[in-house]
């Protein structure tokens, strides 16, 4: 634990980057020391707008650090993250992860024997309504979730399941608290050669069942998600950062009723699950400032990172396998 500002960058300021580098110029007990971005141009702009010192080289930013968000494209964070992780920087690398387990596991490991912090940015932990939720989720036996978005070029470089669903899957995983059993899915490619939108079925060891569909092709944009349980049922709107609680009311017992049967508001109480109104992305860098300075534990680790990864993956090959069977139908 340590009262001293925390020295942190940002490497790749791109459209998510950004507002890291935004966001941490105002996140208690961090100080901002600068950027690196590989092109010089948007980092210009970005020193521009922001009014942040820009390094020539990521080496010359890590100098600097004990701290780094790595915002980079997917296929990069692994170098990027193995050259922070042996100059002594702790890192939150943005989901997914990596781009396979093989360089998960790398940077999981040697944060380890290092004793470095490893944080994966699955922002929708942050979000308001998951966080007022969490008190009242107890063995959920269904999930539902449906993120969709209209079509935009950045990101088709990956499947909808790495580039959307991943949010989804780390928040299921976190949320049921069980290993997974059994994975079915399929996957369809509309605008791109990759799957554009995919839905999957994760059977949990202990009998839960969660439903997760992911668009990027759609109208309309939807962050839902909805858990059942025995004590009552959630439903989240993410995108607001709102929900609700309905649950039977303390002393009902179903099936006791006799005569007129009494108006639902007699049974069941709804606990709205108001959001705070803080930004996620700004909670997600509090919470990983106050864990590298030993105020916090980490919220979202490496490792969780890597269990999103490992099931997004089995998700992918599952939606690739229905494509080629379609196709060769």
């Amino acid at each position: 634990m340590t009262t001293a500002a925390l020295p942190v960058g940002v490497v790749g300021v791109g459209s998510l980057g950004f507002h890291h580098a935004r966001i941490l110029r105002e996140v208690p007990g961090a100080r901002m020391v600068g950027i690196f971005d590989s092109n010089p141009q948007r980092a210009e702009e970005v020193t521009r707008e922001l009014g942040v010192r820009s390094f020539p080289t990521i080496e010359d930013l890590l100098e600097q650090v004990e701290a780094a968000i790595v915002a980079v494209p997917t296929v990069s964070h692994h170098g990027v993250a193995m050259e922070a992780l042996r100059r002594g920087v702790h890192l939150l690398i943005e989901k997914p992860l990596a781009t396979n387990l093989e360089q998960a596991d790398e940077i999981v490991h040697a944060a380890s024997a290092r004793g470095l912090l490893i944080g994966t940015g699955h922002v929708e932990r942050f979000n308001s309504a998951v966080r007022a939720a969490e008190r009242f989720v107890h063995s959920p036996r269904f999930v539902e979730s449906h993120r969709l978005a209209p079509f935009n070029p950045r990101g088709t470089d990956v499947a909808v399941v790495l580039d959307l669903m991943i949010h989804d899957i780390d928040l299921v995983l976190s949320l049921l608290r069980a290993p997974v059993a059994q994975v079915d899915a399929v996957g369809v490619p509309v605008l791109t050669p990759n799957v554009d939108i995919a839905n999957a079925r994760l059977r949990f060891e202990g009998g839960a069942v969660a439903n997760i569909t992911a668009s990027r092709v759609s109208r309309d944009r939807m962050r839902k998600i909805r858990l059942f349980q025995p004590s009552g049922y959630l439903s989240l709107d993410l995108a607001a950062g709102t929900g609700e609680f309905l649950r039977i009311r303390e002393g009902v017992v179903l099936g006791n009723f006799t005569g007129a049967m009494p108006r639902l508001s007699e049974i069941v109480e709804r606990v709205e699950l108001g959001g705070d109104g803080k930004e996620p992305l700004r909670a997600e860098l509090e919470s990983f400032v106050a864990a590298v300075k030993g105020d916090a534990e980490l919220v979202v680790s490496g490792e969780d990172g890597r269990r999103a990864l490992a099931v997004a993956l089995e998700i992918m090959q599952r939606s690739e396998e229905h494509v080629s069977h379609a196709s060769a139908s």
